[in-house]
């Protein structure tokens, strides 16, 4: 090593000096420098928005594309006839869907049409009665009012002859006579009265009936009316305005009430249904502001707001509710349905479907504080 030129001997030196200690070169200290401040600058940066805006987003994967569907199904009994659509076709409001074989109703319709008819007739018949039985009335009145006069005619010759029969003017045969016919004349009153009184309550028995036979036409009339509705059913309408999904019927087939025909999807009234963990609930305010990505449209945000919360959590509202009074519980995390309402353009709008898979973020920041002011409320009632 000794006997090693001087020149030789520097360049080592400053080898194992640049390998030994590389801080001390500049560019290496400049380097570290700017990527200590580039660090502390981010990592305040990330504090910060996470202090004004990270830590107030609530996202949630667990959201799907739905609409608020209508099951079309008839409401008579029938043979279908005739089908007027397509599956995916889109339709309006009250475009036929389909129809039922009408000829049993129609004919029902006609049948009672006809007692409607009938009833009417009897009633017209009555009336007819009812006004030749005001002329029986009127005949049994004059015959009455000939019987009273018959009878005081009678009344008054035997006034008159009973002086005489007992001074012996006039014979007592007379008298007795006289007594007989007035007697049969009180009876042709008495009689005449009868009559007359059968007479007017015979009215009664006849407007009685009339009022039946309208009572009848009435009932008769209601049933044409429900009739009517069967047959106005036979034709199935489209009740909202969308397109057509899951059409299951076929031309010829006997359907039942509430079978299940097609179904009318409202394409231009989507929405989404999000289930949020019940801990990211309790800033979340109708109306809030929310982004929504769609797996079918990467690249694209669309915007929305807060709609409504459910009233329940999901497992509320399935077929077996929990029952947690047991020994063995677990406590898990429940999810709440949240509806959003979607702020898309018609050319987005027509490419949204329901069931489609959609990750929302909502945007909790107009309800900052306000879980500060429940504990400071909650903590002066204690």
């Amino acid at each position: 090593m000794a006997n090693q030129p001087a020149g030789a001997a520097e360049g080592s030196e400053i080898i194992e000096e640049r390998r030994s200690s590389p801080l001390k070169s500049p560019r290496v200290r400049l380097a570290l420098l700017i990527g200590a401040i580039a660090m502390v600058v981010v990592g305040f940066l990330w504090y910060s928005d996470r202090e004004t805006r990270g830590k107030y987003m609530q996202s949630t994967d667990n959201a799907y594309v739905s609409a608020d569907s209508v099951v079309v199904a008839p409401k008579i009994a029938g043979y279908v006839e005739r089908v007027f659509v397509a599956e995916n076709q889109a339709i309006r409001r009250g475009q036929p869907l389909a129809e039922l074989d009408p000829r049993e109703y129609r004919a029902q319709t006609e049948q009672i049409t006809s007692q409607i008819g009938a009833a009417t007739a009897t009633a017209e018949t009555t009336r007819s009665q009812i006004a030749e039985q005001q002329a029986v009335i009127a005949q049994a009145q004059a015959q009455l009012d000939a019987a009273r006069a018959e009878a005081a005619f009678a009344a008054q010759q035997v006034a008159r002859y009973q002086p005489l029969a007992a001074s012996g003017a006039e014979p007592r045969e007379r008298l007795a006579q006289l007594q007989t016919q007035a007697r049969q004349a009180r009876e042709r009153v008495d009689a005449a009265q009868a009559g007359l009184l059968a007479a007017q309550r015979r009215v009664g028995t006849l407007n009685a009936q009339v009022r039946q036979a309208q009572s009848q036409a009435e009932a008769a009339r209601a049933q044409l009316a429900a009739a009517r509705v069967n047959v106005e059913s036979t034709l199935l309408r489209a009740a909202i305005t969308g397109r057509i999904g899951d059409l299951a019927v076929r031309v010829g087939q006997f359907v039942q009430p509430g079978t299940r025909l097609m179904t009318l999807v409202p394409v231009d009234r989507l929405f989404i249904v999000a289930n949020f963990k019940e801990t990211q609930l309790g800033l979340m305010r109708v109306g809030q502001p929310v982004s929504i990505e769609v797996d079918a449209l990467p690249g694209i945000e669309l915007s929305g707001r807060l709609a409504s919360f459910a009233p329940g959590t999901g497992a509320q509202f399935s077929v077996l509710p929990p029952q947690n009074a047991t020994g063995n519980f677990t406590k898990i995390v429940q999810r709440v349905p949240v509806r959003i309402a979607i702020d898309a353009p018609p050319e987005v709008r027509r490419l949204l479907v329901p069931g489609m898979s959609v990750e929302v973020t909502v945007d909790t920041r107009s309800a900052k504080g306000e879980l500060d002011r429940i504990r400071q409320a909650t903590s002066r009632e204690r």
